[in-house]
């Protein structure tokens, strides 16, 4: 396989996780809850497998009781892995511009940098995948995201927003993907701060959107979460609680 398939294969199996829909066939109007499901559940209701690459071991997702809340949360294990779970949404950013959510990271992935594709790794990820006119995008752009249609038979978001916990940057550091500009990680966890511990946030994804893009934001069409060491090849263990939708106070 040459290195453009490989680039544009990357790019699908990366961000094209929201372009397939939830067992109904439909979109969800709302991020459904780890909570309202059972403790030893695989798979939360509303949700669905997001496999990275066949060729790559599947991060371990299981459904479990924080012994501190009480609350059923749900637990990733990378060892050497990467996939992650998603589900379809359809949502106007601007009736709920809020997203709250919490995760606790055991430990962090020492090797990982989020800025060298080789070493492209993070205990937590939430992504928000959104809709837009792909015709204005550049050139370049245009093709990757045509290229991998081609591919693959699925279409690939116009652009995702990642909330990451980062080793090397700062707080509200805005991160370009290293694979095209329709990616933007934010970091909202940095370091050791706080490892180990709940740690909860409530962001203005609009804002964040008009911050890393330049732009506004098309529909809200996807949720993802993924915790990955493929790349630095290392283990690690997180947690994500619930993830609510909420309108401006």
């Amino acid at each position: 396989m040459d290195a453009m398939r490989t680039l544009l294969l990357a790019l699908f199996v990366f961000l094209g996780g929201c372009a397939s829909a939830p067992p109904d066939g439909k979109a969800w109007p709302d991020v459904q809850p780890f909570s309202a499901n059972a403790a030893g559940a695989e798979l939360p209701r509303g949700w669905q497998p997001w496999i990275v690459n066949r060729a790559k071991a599947p991060t371990s997702y299981q459904l479990v009781e924080d012994a501190g809340t009480k609350q059923v949360v749900l637990r990733a294990v990378a060892e050497q892995s990467a996939s992650g779970l998603k589900q379809r949404l359809d949502v106007t950013p601007a009736d709920r511009p809020l997203i709250a959510w919490r995760w606790r990271v055991v430990d962090l992935i020492t090797g990982a940098d989020n800025q060298d594709r080789y070493s492209e790794d993070a205990p937590a990820r939430l992504m928000l995948f959104f809709d837009g006119d792909k015709a204005t995008l550049p050139a370049r752009e245009q093709m990757l995201m045509e290229t991998a249609h081609m591919l693959t038979g699925q279409e690939l978001p116009y652009a995702t927003l990642m909330y990451v916990w980062e080793n090397r940057f700062g707080p509200e550091t805005v991160l370009r993907n290293t694979f095209t500009g329709q990616v933007k990680m934010i970091v909202v966890g940095t370091g050791r701060d706080r490892i180990g511990t709940w740690k909860a946030f409530q962001r203005n994804y609009v804002d964040d959107y008009r911050r890393a893009f330049g732009a506004e934001p098309g529909r809200l069409v996807g949720i993802g979460v993924m915790t990955d060491t493929d790349n630095t090849r290392e283990s690690i263990e997180a947690f994500y609680g619930d993830i609510v939708l909420k309108r401006l106070p």
